[in-house]
């Protein structure tokens, strides 16, 4: 194999495959990136089992084939490189990187080594906008648990109807969103890893076309701008969200989103590093009062509002009070209660295309 690519491309390239590379393996194949040079372009592929990422830049091929090099290693090496024209060719222990009057070399692993990746997925198909794609994925993915205790809940349900609903949760804290689908091959419901949800959104780049997810077998693919990610799906039961998000309250409260974020940021510096990052919110008649106390000190500060209900006082997490109400667009937001002890949502106030549960902390001081 010999090819000759702009350095610039193939650093972008060997950045976006290596967010697939195993990182703690005992098979070395699985932190490789393989390169296989055909025609008039070089394909690079990574994959740690789970994810599996190819990206395709041109190059002037010479001589085509195929070679595994080590992923870290050459992704390093390579982003030194993004103003040169690179050469890379076998030898008989490796590849030769060639650049200006300098060169290296780089130890390799045969090709057929490398794990066989199928991009032959298109049983059922999913189209929808990319800008809404991204949208949707931005405001779940990271309520997904980061644990390995419940394997499932470390991605997102996707249900396609008559539109997409995107559920994610990790014991404490839930994520709801919906997006318009313009076009479907078959009602479905799929399990995708956050990880790979994220690995989709950096690859959409044009917010006005349009973007196809394939699922067959477990698997999911999805392709944009010469770079492809191939998924594992996971399976198992998912919470089912009509079990766990009330549909009537006794408190609602409409506020200022900046507001409200304001104070509970001040109310979170004191409590910065506490095991539950803990934040009281006291509903009065026409406001609510933010309070934290630490070993260093306390806040406590009021933020007009809209009540309805009767009033009460709850304590949560502030991370995730401060994660709901960030991924809310609008200017105001509608926060609904049962109670102190009961899980609490938080919406936008005009359109409801996505909501947030979370769990309040019991017999908070």
């Amino acid at each position: 194999m010999k090819f000759v690519c702009d350095g610039l491309s193939l650093s972008e390239a060997v950045l976006k495959v290596s967010k697939a590379c195993a990182a703690r393996t005992t098979a070395p194949i699985m932190e490789c990136i393989k390169l296989s040079a055909f025609g008039e372009e070089v394909a690079l592929l990574a994959t740690d089992g789970e994810l599996s990422i190819r990206k395709t830049i041109r190059a002037e091929i010479f001589e085509e084939g195929e070679i595994c090099v080590p992923g870290k290693l050459f992704s390093d090496f390579i982003c030194k490189l993004t103003g040169e024209e690179i050469s890379i060719a076998t030898c008989e222990k490796g590849v030769e990187i060639k650049y200006r009057d300098a060169g290296t070399f780089m130890q390799s692993l045969p090709a057929e080594e490398f794990p066989a990746i199928s991009f032959e997925i298109g049983e059922n198909s999913f189209t929808m906008q990319q800008a809404a794609l991204k949208k949707i994925i931005s405001e779940t993915t990271f309520c997904c648990a980061q644990d390995d205790s419940r394997p499932v809940l470390k991605g997102c349900l996707m249900e396609f109807g008559d539109k997409l609903e995107m559920v994610a949760l990790d014991g404490y804290r839930l994520a709801l969103a919906s997006a318009a689908i313009v076009s479907k091959s078959g009602e479905k419901s799929i399990i995708c890893p956050a990880r790979t949800l994220s690995e989709i959104a950096k690859m959409l780049e044009k917010d006005d076309e349009e973007i196809t997810l394939f699922a067959q077998g477990g698997m999911l693919l999805v392709s944009a701008e010469g770079t492809t990610v191939v998924s594992r799906l996971y399976h198992g039961d998912f919470i089912r969200k009509e079990n766990v998000i009330p549909n009537q309250f006794t408190t609602v409260v409409t506020i200022a989103k900046n507001e409200l974020i304001a104070s509970v940021e001040r109310a979170a510096v004191l409590i910065r590093g506490d095991k539950n990052n803990l934040v009281t919110m006291a509903i009065d008649s026409d406001c609510v009062k933010v309070t934290s106390v630490s070993d260093f000190g306390n806040v406590d500060e009021s933020v007009k509002a809209q009540v309805d209900g009767v009033e009460m006082t709850i304590s949560m997490n502030a991370k995730y009070l401060l994660d709901a109400l960030r991924a809310l667009e609008e200017e105001n937001v509608v926060l609904s209660f049962n109670g102190p002890v009961s899980p609490f949502i938080l919406q936008n106030q005009g359109v409801k295309e996505s909501l947030y549960l979370i769990l309040p902390v019991r017999n908070a001081a």
